[in-house]
């Protein structure tokens, strides 16, 4: 890994938009910005990085959190309603740094170049769902930044599945191409089909697994991506203390859209809903199917509960 790091390379990219919003203190240096400094040096051959800062005070830093998953659980809701916060300078694109060879050999500059400009006092997120289920990823965090605060939001496993299939299925359906039923995937030779990618991404245990050898549970806080959907607020509540941030977002930022049929964000007196792609209707699968599926999922789920100290309430079919 060093090696990749040590051959970092600085990019030219497109400019970056820089908040307006005066900062606190522009000219105060947080612990965050040492740290970005230090691995900065350690990276860079002739320490000749470049801070990208704004003639306003801002400047691109190195994330102090980041959304790792996962995919289909719900990360762009969580991204966007966290956003509602003066204190929080979110990345727009997933950067895919950690999980990508060929970004991760461009090393942190290039990573630090993706992120937004942000004040001294402003906390820089990114999201990339794949983080959490891609084997490499966490000691590379880990190496980069060992006290990086991570957000994980999870949903019903077999419901998971289904939202996976679903966007591939109209990625296809967009591009004027054919796609497989959803039973071609979920059954092979008359059995469940375990080898499908969109099953083993719901097997959250496996991965938690993975996280946690680097980084302790305290260091990762677990939204519940099926409350954030019916209820948001206490969700981004929770997401707020972890993140020691002050009460920012309230009741009044979240109102139900019953038209889309999920809630949509209130700011400022501006109001706006997640993309159309989100909250799709997933398609029909046959009961005895969905129950197989449910079935399946029962012991690794018991195995999660018991990995992190807590429950959720996720759909479980057991054969009598």
């Amino acid at each position: 890994m060093a090696a990749f790091l040590l051959g970092a390379v600085l990019l030219i990219v497109q400019p970056q938009i820089v908040p307006s919003r005066p900062a606190i203190n522009s000219n105060a240096e947080t612990s965050s910005q040492s740290v970005q400094r230090e691995l900065l040096k350690k990276t860079s051959q002739k320490n000749d990085f470049k801070e990208n800062i704004h003639s306003n005070g801002s400047c691109q830093q190195l994330p102090q959190t980041i959304i790792i998953g996962v995919r289909k659980g719900g990360t762009r809701a969580l991204l966007e309603m966290l956003s509602l916060h003066p204190d929080i300078a979110a990345a727009e694109s997933e950067v895919h740094f950690f999980d990508w060879e060929d970004h991760y050999r461009n090393g942190l500059q290039w990573y630090i170049n993706q992120m937004p400009f942000s004040y001294p006092h402003q906390i820089t997120v990114e999201k990339t769902p794949a983080y959490f289920t891609s084997p490499k990823v966490p000691e590379r965090v880990y190496s980069m930044n060992q006290s990086m605060r991570l957000l994980l939001i999870l949903r019903d496993p077999s419901e998971r599945v289904l939202s996976d299939y679903t966007q591939v299925f109209y990625n296809h359906m967009q591009k004027h191409k054919p796609y497989p039923s959803i039973e071609q995937f979920l059954i092979k030779n008359g059995e469940l089909n375990v080898d499908y990618k969109a099953i083993n991404r719901s097997l959250y245990y496996i991965h938690m697994q993975n996280w946690l050898k680097y980084f302790p549970l305290d260091h990762i806080h677990i939204v519940d991506g099926d409350k954030l959907i019916k209820d948001p607020f206490p969700e981004i509540e929770k997401v707020e203390r972890f993140l020691k941030l002050s009460p920012q977002i309230n009741a009044s930022n979240f109102y139900f859209n019953k038209t889309k049929g999920f809630y949509c964000l209130r700011d400022s007196g501006r109001e706006r809903c997640l993309h159309e792609s989100k909250g799709r209707a997933h398609p029909q699968v046959d009961t005895r199917l969905l129950e197989k599926l449910q079935e399946y999922f029962h012991e690794p789920n018991k195995k999660f509960f018991e990995l992190v100290g807590r429950t959720f309430d996720w759909h479980t079919f057991v054969a009598s």
